[in-house]
C-alpha cells in the first residue's frame, strides 16, 4: 500500500471536496448492517463509540496530514470494489462480493512478546477521535497498479509506544483474523493461514505508518480490511495487513506469509523500488486505477516518493538483496 508525499502544511478539507458525495455515501448499507449486527451479537454490551455512528454521519472534521499527496483521490467505488484480500477470495472483485456478511463488531487485539504491557485490548482502547486524521496515501501494488486513497487513521508508532516494547523488540509481527466461518477464502489453502506480516521496529516507529480505521471519512469497509488495518506508504500493498487481531514484538525477524509462500518473489522488506524487478515483471511503471485507459502509465518513484522520510532506514543495505 503506497504513496507520495507533500511538504504542505496541515489543512482541513471537506470530504465532498475530495470526491462527489454520491460516491462516498454508497457505504451506508455496510455501516447500517455492521452496526445493527454488532448490537445484536453483543447483547447490549459496550460497543465502541466509533461503531455507534449513524449511517449518515462521518468521522467529523479530520485534520489532513502534511504527508498527504495532493493528487486526486481514486473514486470510492474503485477503492471498494477492486481489492486484494485473499481471506475473501483471490479475484479482485471477490472481497467486495464475499465480505458483505462479515461482522467486525466487537473487535479486540492481542499484544504479545517483548513489551511491558502485553494483553488483550478492545478496539476502542486505541481509537480516539481527537487522534484521528486523514492521510491521503498512494497504495502501490506489486502487480503494477496503484490508487490514491484518503485513509482515516492514527499513528502506528503512537500505538506501539503504549505497550512499552523493551530492548529485545527488534521487530513487530502482525496477524490477521483466522476464522473460516467468517472469511470464506480461508477454506482454500491458497496461503498459509493466518496471514502474517512484519516490520522492523524502526520502520514501525517511523512517522509515516498508520493504523487505518476508515477511508473517505467513513468507517473502514469490510473488503478494505475492517475494522483496522496497517498502511505503510513506502512499501508494496501486500505489506499492509488487514483485519488485525494480534501484534507481537519479537527479537527475531518474523516469517511473513508471502515471504514463506514465494521467497524468491516476495522479500521481507517489500519496499517500493523501481530499480529491482519482480521475477515476473518490471516495477518501473504503474497504472493508476480509475484513470483513462489511454493515459500512459506513470513512473514508479523510489520508496513511492518518501525517500526523504525513510531512505535513512536502509543506509548501507543492499536493497536488491534485501528486497
Amino acid at each position: 500500500m503506497i504513496i507520495k508525499t507533500s511538504s504542505a502544511p496541515s489543512v482541513n478539507i471537506n470530504q465532498s471536496e475530495v470526491t462527489p458525495k454520491s460516491i462516498y455515501l454508497n457505504r451506508r448499507k455496510f455501516m447500517q448492517r455492521s452496526i445493527v449486527t454488532g448490537a445484536l451479537l453483543t447483547g447490549g454490551a459496550l460497543i465502541p463509540a466509533w461503531a455507534k455512528k449513524e449511517a449518515t454521519e462521518k468521522w467529523g472534521d479530520l485534520k489532513t496530514s502534511p504527508f498527504s499527496t495532493k493528487e486526486k483521490a481514486t473514486d470510492y467505488e474503485d477503492i471498494t470494489t477492486y481489492n486484494n484480500f485473499y481471506e475473501f477470495g483471490t479475484s479482485k472483485k471477490d472481497p467486495h462480493m464475499n465480505a458483505t456478511e462479515f461482522n467486525p463488531n466487537p473487535w479486540s487485539i492481542a499484544v504479545e512478546g517483548e513489551c511491558a504491557k502485553p494483553g488483550n485490548y478492545n478496539l476502542e482502547d486505541f481509537i480516539k477521535e481527537e487522534t484521528l486524521e486523514e492521510r491521503i496515501y498512494r497504495l502501490r501494488c506489486v502487480e503494477g497498479w496503484s490508487m490514491v486513497i484518503p485513509w482515516v487513521g492514527f499513528s502506528l508508532a503512537d500505538m506501539l509506544k503504549k505497550f512499552e516494547p523493551n530492548s529485545k523488540a527488534k521487530y513487530v509481527e502482525f496477524t490477521t483474523l483466522f476464522d473460516k466461518s467468517r472469511m470464506p477464502g480461508q477454506k482454500r489453502p491458497v496461503l498459509n493461514w493466518p496471514y502474517v506480516e512484519g516490520l522492523r521496529i524502526d520502520e514501525a516507529m517511523n512517522e509515516l505508518p498508520i493504523m487505518a480505521v476508515g477511508l473517505y471519512g467513513d468507517i473502514l469497509p469490510n473488503q478494505n480490511g475492517a475494522p483496522i488495518r496497517l498502511v505503510v506508504p513506502w512499501k508494496y500493498g501486500f505489506k499492509s495487513i488487514k483485519s488485525i487481531v494480534k501484534i507481537r514484538f519479537t527479537e527475531n525477524q518474523p516469517i511473513t506469509t508471502w515471504n514463506k509462500t514465494a521467497p524468491s518473489e516476495y522479500g521481507f522488506y517489500s519496499n517500493v523500488n523501481p530499480h529491482v524487478a519482480h521475477p515476473r515483471w518490471s516495477q518501473q511503471k504503474e497504472r493508476v486505477i480509475g484513470r483513462p485507459f489511454w493515459e500512459p502509465k506513470r513512473d514508479t518513484e523510489m520508496f513511492n516518493g518518501y525517500a526523504e522520510q525513510v531512505a535513512h532506514l536502509y543506509k548501507g543495505m543492499d536493497l536488491k538483496k534485501n528486497f
